[in-house]
């Protein structure tokens, strides 16, 4: 295939699997398989690989999100992105319509009502057709460019179907709340304070420096507005949104017209019943009127347009009794309280279970057994107790029992969290976790222990402790049902050449708070040996360069911890390596940076990335005119084609090894 033929093909595949977004995202009426989709995804990053130089920043590839920010540029906003008033009772609608008469006297309105989506207010600007930049509302004058996270939003078309010479949009980028649930189900494992709602969600999603972190979030977009058109008019509010359909837009669900307000009082409660059953949160209806020239005459304030209000609902609020207080252990040792209530409607669904978060909100709350409290769905999804409505007679506070519920360990608490932990490594309910961390690249680097393969060996009592790695057999990975003679051979040798991992790995691999990869290594520095980290003092701890009081204690305490003390015992029985030897190692790469891109023939991105900063060098995500080299591998797409640009030098992995050689 030569360039002319595929500039041809990826024209082809682009328009094809757009349409199929379109169909999937914006129609919600998929109309291919997705096996099929997926080939025709590999066909058009084989042709981008292969011909770098057409690769463009608005094709489907590019989804995924890219290279991490530094900053997010400011936009100034040619047209200012308002707010609008809000109002609390029919009563402020129906004064609003009176003035919306006074004012335009004879002419009689007529009202478009809409559902209010509670997400974050974006820009987005075409171009001949063509998307070229998206931003934030800002304080509605200036916002700040977020073009790269909104591409990720599969929902926003990159080329309109008719090509007009201008256009700027405004939309409200939300999370739909299957998505808010997986992440803050996902939050809850990874021990993280998880999100409050939908709408602090997706505001933090949509301002994340590594577009890639916002393509995993699951964003969707309604647009509701034309800020700036050149190439078509339009003369009202409906019209509009019939138009930025035949865009190729998402719109707003559930928009009707009315020339009675009493009509459009109706809807609004109808769109207020509603909020249950919707796959996305609103906070409120708008009611604007329809017509431009009337909106015109009718002017705005200050701060808000006098053609339109928004109306806010309350939160549905309810009481019920509280029946215990169950405690869960996450896969990070978190010990989660979790409030168990008589069961009740609310919001749409029935609910009988709401997290404490921890002992502070306990506290916070006075949350007793037997209480009677009340809950809400907070952003209409996740129910959360808000108070106690009346304490039962003699109902003594509650604390969180110092025990591991799972295991028996004694918990701890940092002075500086109000989290409370179980410390014990192979803890049941943390097991998955433990042995994946310990397994993985920056760990004990056993390869072919991935989580799928952890699953497997847990669920069938194969391993009970990350020491179990150890003794396992052929025989015990024969009897399983993803394993054949060679792949079983060849996870026993990775984790028989895992023993012979110098010192920092394994302690990084038994995941101390606090200690990463780095940490890890400058503790080893120090004190190069098990048993010199084991007798160690705080105080003594605390000296190594970086680590201070905080660190020292979690070292300090880990290693007295009992069933730390068995396992790395265990561990030197199987004949772990327990010492660490710093070898002399030449800085030829100091004050280099290099950039990898792409797939190397013989080595992973990984261990070239650690050669170069043992040998002095610096890695970063980005091409720039500050970096030194690009190490590219097959595939290595926009990164390769902007080094040629910038006219940095490119090298291979083989003359990356003929440089560590001189």
């Amino acid at each position: 295939m030569n360039k002319q033929e595929a500039e041809k093909r990826l024209a082809e595949l682009t328009a094809e699997i757009e349409q199929h977004n379109y169909n999937y995202y914006v129609m919600d009426n998929p109309t291919i398989e997705d096996y099929q989709y997926d080939a025709l995804m590999r066909e058009l990053r084989a042709i981008e690989g292969e011909f770098p130089e057409l690769l463009s920043p608005n094709s489907p590839s590019q989804r995924v999100g890219g290279m991490a920010l530094t900053t997010f540029e400011k936009v100034t906003h040619a047209v200012q992105m308002g707010s609008l008033q809000d109002v609390f009772s029919f009563e402020e609608i129906l004064d609003f319509d009176n003035k919306v008469r006074q004012t335009l006297g004879t002419d009689k309105p007529l009202y478009v009502v809409e559902p209010k989506i509670d997400g974050l207010s974006v820009s987005l600007e075409y171009t001949d057709g063509i998307f070229t930049r998206g931003s934030t509302r800002g304080d509605g004058f200036i916002g700040e460019d977020i073009t790269a996270n909104l591409r990720t939003v599969k929902s926003i078309p990159m080329k309109l179907k008719t090509a007009l010479p201008f256009l700027e949009v405004r939309g409200e980028v939300y999370m739909p709340r299957k998505s808010f649930e997986k992440l803050v189900k996902q939050q809850e494992i990874d021990g993280e304070q998880p999100a409050k709602n939908p709408r602090n969600a997706a505001a933090g999603s949509l301002r994340q420096k590594d577009s890639r972190v916002t393509a995993k979030r699951g964003l969707d977009i309604f647009i509701f507005n034309i800020q700036q058109i050149d190439g078509a008019e339009i003369v009202s509010h409906k019209q509009s949104l019939e138009f930025l359909k035949e865009l190729g837009f998402k719109t707003v669900d559930g928009y009707e017209c009315f020339a009675d307000i009493g009509q459009a009082i109706e809807k609004i409660k109808q769109i207020g019943d509603s909020r249950g059953k919707l796959s996305y949160d609103i906070d409120g209806a708008v009611i604007k009127v329809d017509d431009f020239t009337q909106r015109e005459r009718l002017g705005k304030t200050a701060k808000v347009p006098k053609w339109a209000v928004a109306f806010k609902y309350p939160p549905e609020e309810k009481e019920t009794i509280l029946k215990e207080i169950e405690i869960n252990v996450g896969r990070t040792g978190a010990l989660t309280p979790v409030a168990i209530f008589e069961p009740l409607f609310l919001a749409g669904t029935t609910v009988s279970r709401a997290s404490l978060h921890n002992q502070d909100i306990i506290s916070q709350l006075d949350v007793r057994i037997g209480d009677t409290i009340v809950v809400r769905k907070a952003g209409e999804i996740i129910p959360e107790v808000v108070c106690v409505a009346k304490h039962k007679e003699n109902a003594e506070p509650y604390y969180i029992p110092m025990l591991c519920p799972a295991c028996g360990t004694a918990a701890v608490k940092d002075e500086d969290e109000a989290v409370i932990r179980c410390p014990n490594i192979d803890c049941p309910a943390q097991l998955l976790r433990n042995i994946e961390h310990f397994a993985s690249r920056n760990a004990m680097n056993i390869d072919g222990l991935g989580s799928a393969i952890v699953e497997l060996l847990v669920n069938n009592g194969c391993i009970k402790t990350v020491a179990d790695l150890y003794t396992l057999t052929m025989d015990d990975l024969l009897a399983l049902p993803s394993f054949k003679e060679k792949s079983a051979s060849n996870l026993l040798t990775a984790i028989e050449n895992s023993k012979a991992n110098q010192l920092d790995r394994l302690i990084n691999a038994l995941g101390i708070r606090r200690i990463g990869q780095r940490y890890a290594t400058l503790l080893c520095q120090r004190f190069p040996s098990m048993e010199r980290i084991r007798s160690a003092e705080k105080d003594e701890l605390a000296t190594i360069d970086g680590f201070g009081e905080i660190m020292a204690k979690s070292v300090y305490e880990t290693m007295r911890e009992p069933h730390m003390i068995s396992l790395i015992e265990q561990l030197e029985q199987y004949g772990l390596n327990m010492t660490y030897t710093q070898h002399e190692v030449s800085d030829i790469f100091a004050g280099l940076t290099f950039v990898l891109t792409g797939t190397l023939p013989t080595m992973k991105r990984e261990e070239a990335k650690e050669i170069i900063e043992k040998h002095g060098g610096k890695c970063s995500g980005s091409v720039s005119k500050k970096t030194s080299y690009v190490l590219a591998g097959e595939d290595a797409g926009s990164k390769l084609t902007k080094a040629n640009q910038l006219g940095v030098t490119v090298i291979d992995e083989e003359e990356f090894k003929r440089m560590l050689e001189k």
